[in-house]
C-alpha cells in the first residue's frame, strides 16, 4: 500500500491525499512535521535530503516534492487520464497553471499567510503584509479571470490535477481574514470544489 509521510495540516500533504481520493488509491498516512515525528533525522533525511515533508513510498519507489508526487500518482494510477490528460497541449495547460501556482502564487501570499495565520513573529511588518495582501489579491484576479474563460476550472471545463493545489490556496484566501474583493467566479469555483468529497475531507479545514 502506498505510504505518505508528513502531517495532515500541511497543505502540500493535503495535495497529496486529496489526490488519492480522487484516485481512489488507498494509502497509510504517519505523521512528520513540526509538531509530531522530527524530520530533521537520519531516517527521514535518507528519504528527503530536504527535510520537508511530504514523502511517499510506493514499494520501493521514494518520491518528495509535492507536484512532483501528484503527477506521479495520475499517471500511475489514473488509467483514464481524467486528471492528467495524456493529449500534449491539454496536459501543458494542467502543468501550466500547476506551476503557476508553485511560483507566482504561493510568493504572493507567504508574508500575509504567515503573518494573519501563523502569526510568526518575523511577519509583522503591517506594510509588508499590506503589500503581500494586494499582490495576493492580484494574482487571484488573474484566477478570476482565468475561471471566468473556462466557466469551470483551471485548465478547462473539467477538474484536473491543476484543480488540486489551486483548491487548497483558494481555500488558504478564503479563510485568511483581511479585506478582500468580490471574487464571483472564485466563490463559484470554492462552491463546485466543495461537491467533491476528497476536497470536503482533506481540504476544507481551514488555512493552515
Amino acid at each position: 500500500m502506498l505510504k505518505i509521510l508528513g502531517k495532515l495540516p500541511s497543505i502540500n500533504v493535503r495535495k497529496v491525499v486529496w489526490t488519492c481520493a480522487e484516485l481512489d488509491l488507498p494509502f497509510e498516512r504517519s505523521d512528520w512535521g513540526s509538531g509530531f515525528r522530527s524530520t530533521n533525522t537520519p531516517e527521514f533525511l535518507a528519504l528527503n535530503p530536504n527535510g520537508l515533508v511530504p514523502v511517499i513510498q510506493d514499494g520501493d519507489f521514494v518520491m518528495w516534492e509535492s507536484h512532483a508526487i501528484i503527477r506521479y500518482l495520475a499517471n500511475r494510477y489514473d488509467s483514464g487520464a481524467v486528471l492528467y490528460p495524456d493529449a500534449a497541449q491539454a496536459r501543458a495547460r494542467v502543468d501550466q497553471w500547476m506551476d503557476w501556482q508553485a511560483t507566482n502564487l504561493n510568493q504572493s501570499w507567504t508574508y500575509a499567510f504567515m503573518g494573519l495565520v501563523r502569526e510568526s513573529p518575523n511577519h509583522q511588518d503591517p506594510a509588508a503584509i499590506k503589500a503581500s495582501c494586494a499582490s495576493w489579491i492580484h494574482h487571484m484576479r488573474i484566477l478570476e479571470d482565468r475561471l471566468n474563460q473556462t466557466g469551470g476550472y483551471v485548465a478547462g471545463d473539467a477538474f484536473t490535477l491543476a484543480d488540486i493545489p489551486m483548491g487548497l490556496t483558494v481555500n488558504r484566501y478564503l479563510k485568511t481574514p483581511f479585506e478582500k474583493p468580490d471574487l464571483p467566479a472564485i466563490a463559484a469555483y470554492d462552491a463546485a470544489l466543495r461537491q467533491r468529497s476528497g476536497y470536503l475531507e482533506y481540504a476544507a479545514n481551514g488555512p493552515t
